[in-house]
């Protein structure tokens, strides 16, 4: 059964067969269907709060601000304990209709430890607005950490992004911002570490998630980091696990092997033995391999 509201059907565009040469729409849904991919949904999402109200607990000075004018629009800012420390920025995945900051505030743990600032932010979500809306807050999040990040031990001039899922689809849209809309430099975000993402919407809306999203023809093509590949100083680590769907592996491998095409400086980190949710634990731990990633992309960047 093909769904309802088919944008490429909608915009006059064909195709033959699905994305991937999966045979049916079963088949392509069972695909991007992260949570029965796992046994365990449940447990990960419960590990994640729980693990998220210890750092809500055992991190000091933590601070949440508006950054935009509705109550989604918001930071959770844990601060260095020195000035002038590095900044990671985190934007939660949850395919762009469920979740906020605060189910992640775990990934602050390892990083905080490391000597990070660290930034968890929260954006509106699907139906009630639609991708390029929350590419536009993500934007605004980041502008305004780069402007008043000095105040909470951050350096403006060290600022890194991490995403997940549909998180590390909105960081990757970041490198095709015109920074000087913001009244900031081009080089705003000196790295990206992308983890478990989805870089081309045009299969996603194919599948069981349209319904919510509504993805046009329009923003497979605007709001698509794979169709939004440009020369870029950013270096990227692109990461994902060896238990994830074959889907998810390719997006992560095509949109990597197409940033480096384009001549710019990008790496895989393929994590053995982890699936969509099991690879965001070693955020938790100062050296752990996510933390490590971060530190590395750091090291990149200022050799």
């Amino acid at each position: 059964m093909q769904y309802q509201n088919n944008p490429l059907r909608a915009a006059g565009i064909s195709r033959p067969g699905l994305y991937g040469g999966f045979e049916n729409q079963q088949a392509l849904d069972a695909q991007y269907d992260v949570e029965n991919a796992v046994s365990n949904f449940a447990d990960y999402i419960a590990d994640y709060q729980q693990s998220s109200q210890d750092a809500r607990t055992n991190l000091k000075n933590r601070k949440v601000i508006a950054y935009g004018p509705t109550q989604m629009e918001r930071l959770t800012i844990y601060p260095a304990i020195e000035p002038e420390a590095p900044v990671v920025i985190f934007i939660h995945g949850g395919y762009w209709k469920m979740g906020t900051g605060d189910d992640y505030d775990f990934i602050a743990m390892g990083p905080s430890k490391a000597g990070f600032t660290v930034v968890v932010v929260t954006y509106a979500l699907a139906p009630l607005v639609t991708i390029p809306e929350m590419v536009r807050q993500v934007r605004a999040a980041i502008a305004w950490t780069a402007k008043n990040i000095g105040a909470f031990n951050g350096e403006p001039s060290g600022i890194f992004l991490a995403g997940h899922s549909a998180g590390a689809h909105l960081a990757a849209m970041c490198t095709s911002t015109d920074w000087a809309d913001y009244g900031l430099p081009q080089d705003t975000i000196k790295g990206i570490l992308a983890v478990s993402g989805l870089y081309d919407l045009l299969p996603v809306s194919q599948t069981f998630v349209q319904g919510s999203l509504r993805i046009s023809a329009e923003q497979i093509l605007s709001s698509s980091p794979a169709r939004q590949i440009y020369a870029s100083h950013i270096p990227m680590t692109i990461a994902w696990g060896s238990h994830e769907t074959a889907a998810f592996q390719n997006q992560s491998s095509d949109y990597l092997q197409s940033w480096i095409m384009a001549g710019n400086q990008g790496k895989p980190l393929i994590v053995e033995n982890a699936n969509h949710f099991s690879i965001l634990e070693s955020f938790k731990d100062p050296d752990g391999l996510m933390t490590g990633a971060l530190m590395a992309l750091m090291d990149t960047y200022f050799q």
